[in-house]
């Protein structure tokens, strides 16, 4: 059976919100990317979720509320850190991680007694929860470890027959996934920098500690998605090349006459001034956005990475950016989707 594709209608609104009760899944837009979601109370609803997308049982779930206020549904305690964040980032692209509610799956958390949970600030999103009724566990609408997708279309390319349905509710403004903050330590962990900068957080609870890899702890269940080495990554091989933004991107020209040479597809993922820089080389092309732009290359990092991935290259190429403030995210987004990161 065909997946449904729905509108942001009310009556279709209603629908996708009894799909939801009953346990169907159905994808839906939120600000940062789309979400797969399914009733985070419902074993058999969350059980299907990792079914859907492939995705193993040691990646937990991110659970979305309609609000700040539903928060007692999921979460044990609510730390007077995490009602801070809220207040300042809530509708938003900020997920917490709070020690879980007996009533929440241990298949949402991966068997941790912690949860992840946000907020998020998309109307669709808003609108969908709020009719549903009840919380929502939704990682992206993408087969496990694919790229992420930022419009319905992807979702359908990934998902179309494995799920109910889904909101087309356009793009999602973002465009990368949300941050994700532990609560439970002292001071609080950035584990995946994502639509929330780092200097953003701190400017509001003070020092926060990064961790972005998994710990020896954490072999058998993750504290947040994203941890993974190998995630959103094309089908296509991708080089990433990190250094001196210079050097980098005459390393990446070099390895692409190489490639041309051999007869080999080429695609290029680069800011937009850079591809002027390679316009006399025959490659497959997708501009970022300007560089000076972080927010513009946000949003077009998934849909450009798919739309090289449809173009069947032998090898896609891209370059390392700034790591600060969104460039954060971009970085880590890349690295992770990257089969080798060369450094210049």
């Amino acid at each position: 059976m065909r997946t449904q594709r729905l509108d942001t209608s009310p009556a279709a609104m209603a629908h996708a919100a009894e799909l939801l009760r009953r346990g169907e899944l159905v994808a839906f837009p939120t600000e940062t990317v789309y979400g797969l979601g399914g009733h985070a109370l419902d074993e058999a609803a969350v059980a299907a979720i990792f079914a859907a997308k492939g995705r193993p049982a040691s990646d937990p779930l991110i659970v979305h509320l309609a609000a700040t206020g539903d928060l007692p549904l999921v979460a044990a305690t609510i730390p007077a850190l995490a009602a801070q964040l809220a207040t300042a980032f809530w509708p938003g692209p900020l997920t917490l991680i709070l020690p879980r509610h007996p009533r929440v799956p241990l298949a949402v958390t991966a068997g941790r007694e912690t949860v992840a949970v946000r907020v998020p600030a998309h109307p669709v999103a808003h609108a969908l929860l709020v009719a549903a009724g009840v919380p929502v566990a939704a990682p992206s609408a993408n087969r496990f470890g694919h790229t992420s997708p930022t419009t319905a279309d992807h979702v359908l390319a990934d998902l179309d027959g494995r799920i109910a349905a889904v909101i087309d509710g356009g793009a999602t403004p973002i465009g990368i996934e949300s941050t994700v903050l532990d609560c439970t330590t002292t001071p609080p962990t950035l584990l995946r920098p994502g639509g929330i900068s780092l200097e953003a957080l701190e400017a509001v609870v003070g020092p926060v500690q990064v961790r972005t890899r998994p710990t020896d702890a954490e072999q058998h269940g993750l504290t947040s998605p994203g941890l993974l080495d190998r995630h959103y990554a094309p089908d296509h091989e991708l080089w990433l090349f990190s250094g001196p933004p210079a050097t980098a991107l005459a390393r990446l020209r070099a390895e692409a006459e190489t490639l041309l040479k051999a007869g080999l597809r080429v695609g290029v993922l680069l800011p937009a001034e850079d591809l002027v820089l390679l316009r006399d080389l025959p490659v497959e092309t997708e501009s970022l956005g300007p560089a000076s732009d972080p927010a513009a290359m946000a949003h077009r990092l998934y849909a450009a990475l798919r739309a090289l991935d449809a173009r069947h290259p032998d090898r896609i190429l891209a370059r390392d950016l700034d790591d600060a403030g969104l460039g954060r995210a971009l970085r880590d987004r890349l690295r992770r989707a990257a089969a080798l990161v060369v450094e210049v």
